[in-house]
């Protein structure tokens, strides 16, 4: 294994700049963290947590060729992490039900036609499905048994506790990093909001919808901009809820403590993170038609995130044209949390100088 003894800035705190930094310290790298807010606090906390894209035969190749090592990575990682931190990720391995009718076929297929085992898929109608979740209101699904979600506000707080404890990381949260000093094709420094200047090695860019903003100095633009998804939190009895549920593009996702996770909107507010009641009315009327059940129990909470999308979603990961030492893993739209570690894996590599374990081309930034 290639040791390095180098030293890298990431700017932006977020599952990517995150899972970014854990390969960089299996690496032996010295790691340097900047968010303009509080770590963690933005899509990545506000995520469904979902170890799977949605409806993945509607995405590109690209994407599906990082989200399916998810599942594993992170199952990997929290039996790593666990020990240091006394955190579990609580990756629940709950399935999922889809009940759009028009997607039946496709899901059935698409497991055999791409070689994902992890999407193997079964119709279920009337008494079979009733035996996998009472609480439906339909009478048939496509049943996924193998996808599982992850509680994404814990995964964070137990990397975050790693990252704060580990000798050769140092974390400044609140601190924007508003400029990269360039001389020549390399990047020299990068300068906060107070001025203060900070060198490394290698740079990686994750700031997620802020990356166009972030990277104008060099007349580059990405595409890559805020989407507005908002979320509705109701409590039940512990895992009252057996599966996860989708129709429509609107889900709901049972954590194990009886909480539901329903969303998710998807609208063009810009940098607009709060609630609005069109919305939440939405997202309750299409979780009350699949679970008319959830009607006895409180909403205990509401929020907002905004997701980084880009065309077609596919995240763009390695060094960025013309610059030596600048790297970007952006981009990554509704699929941040699934496709992290793998998109953290592969930066790496490239960083490396390595054979990537993937099919790299993709995501070039060139």
């Amino acid at each position: 294994m290639s040791i390095s003894q180098e030293k890298v800035i990431i700017v932006g705190a977020g599952i990517i700049g995150l899972m970014t930094a854990l390969e960089l310290l299996e690496q032996g790298y010295q790691v340097e963290i900047f968010d303009q807010s509080t770590a963690a606090s933005a899509a990545s906390w506000a995520g469904g947590g979902i170890l799977s894209p949605l409806y993945p035969w509607k995405y590109a190749a690209a994407v599906n060729q990082l989200a399916q090592y998810g599942k594993r990575r992170y199952l990997a990682w929290n039996e790593k992490l666990q020990p240091y931190t006394g955190m579990d990720f609580e990756i629940e391995q709950v399935g999922l039900c889809i009940f759009d009718q028009d997607q039946y076929a496709q899901a059935l297929n698409y497991h055999q036609e791409f070689h994902e085992p992890e999407q193997i898929a079964y119709l279920l109608e009337d008494e079979a499905l009733k035996r996998v979740n009472p609480h439906l209101a339909k009478d048939s699904a496509i049943y996924f048994p193998q996808l599982a979600n992850i509680r994404n506000p814990r995964l964070v707080q137990s990397i975050l506790k790693y990252l704060h404890t580990h000798k050769n990381v140092v974390i400044h949260q609140h601190n924007a990093i508003t400029k990269l000093l360039t001389t020549a094709q390399r990047i020299t420094a990068v300068e906060d909001h107070t001025g203060q200047h900070h060198h490394a090695d290698q740079y990686v860019i994750a700031t997620g919808a802020w990356t166009d903003i972030l990277l104008q100095q060099f007349d580059l633009k990405y595409d890559i901009h805020p989407i507005h998804g908002q979320m509705v939190l109701y409590k039940t009895p512990e895992k009252w809820l057996p599966t996860i549920c989708m129709n429509k593009t609107m889900y709901l996702i049972p954590r194990r403590d009886g909480h539901i996770v329903c969303g998710s909107s998807t609208s063009d507010f810009g940098f607009d993170t709060g609630l609005h009641d069109d919305i939440s009315q939405n997202i309750i009327e299409a979780s009350l038609t699949l679970v008319p059940e959830l009607a006895r129990f409180p909403i205990v909470k509401q929020w907002a995130g905004l997701r980084p999308a880009s065309p077609q979603g596919i995240p763009k990961i390695g060094r960025m044209q013309d610059m030596t030492n600048l790297w970007l893993n952006a981009g990554h739209y509704r699929n941040g949390l699934v496709m992290a570690p793998a998109s953290a894996r592969l930066l790496v590599e490239l960083m490396q100088g390595k054979t990537p374990f993937v099919d790299a081309r993709p995501y070039q930034c060139g």
